[in-house]
């Protein structure tokens, strides 16, 4: 077991920043010293397995519709989630903290919450397309992991980050472990024969 994969060591709350590599937001409410996250849901399938997953942390989540259509899985306003909104945000602008550093914990809910295979056998993790500041900051840590990959733009499936070369799916594939429960098939990476 790699000392980066997501086994290494227990879960914690900060893990769910994870999701906030990708597309989910934190916003505060106010001066009460509480804070929701929101994840935009890339399709249905992934609403069951991720707040399986955030159940695990303590923190139960709803369904909801964004006013733009999308669907949205979201915590209520809560004291715990404050500490991780003042790392993640420069006021009201989401940004990477600094010295940021993914393990394969943090890695695991990115791909939970925005992670998908690409058709030429690579895996796509899936950026914030309203804070493109945080994709050059992602993408070093990615790489700090032994991950180089690809920026894409909008049109090329992105925004995101890709992942190929089949030793660098394996690598992967280590650091985000098994697949969860009920996530749709074809959703997770594996330590396939990617180019």
């Amino acid at each position: 077991m790699s000392f980066f994969s997501a086994e290494a060591r227990e879960a914690r709350t900060s893990d769910l920043a994870g999701l906030l590599c990708g597309p989910a937001q934190l916003v505060r409410f106010g001066a009460s010293g509480t804070a929701r996250l929101s994840v935009l849901l890339p399709d249905p399938g992934r609403a069951r397995p991720l707040a399986a997953r955030l159940a695990e942390f303590g923190v139960n989540a709803e369904l909801a519709t964004s006013e733009s259509g999308s669907l949205v899985l979201r915590t209520a306003f809560r004291g715990d989630l404050v500490e991780l909104a003042g790392q993640w945000c420069r006021g009201a602008v989401k940004a990477v903290p600094e010295e940021f550093r993914l393990d394969g914990a943090l890695l695991r809910m990115w791909a939970l919450g925005a992670g998908i295979p690409d058709r030429r056998g690579g895996y796509l993790l899936g950026l914030d397309p309203h804070a493109p500041q945080t994709h050059q900051p992602l993408a070093d840590a990615v790489s700090y992991l032994g991950l180089p990959a690809q920026r894409l733009g909008p049109r090329g499936a992105g925004p995101a980050l890709r992942i190929t070369g089949a030793r660098r799916m394996r690598r992967l594939a280590e650091l985000v472990g098994d697949p969860p429960e009920h996530l749709p098939e074809g959703h997770w990476p594996t330590g396939g024969t990617g180019k």
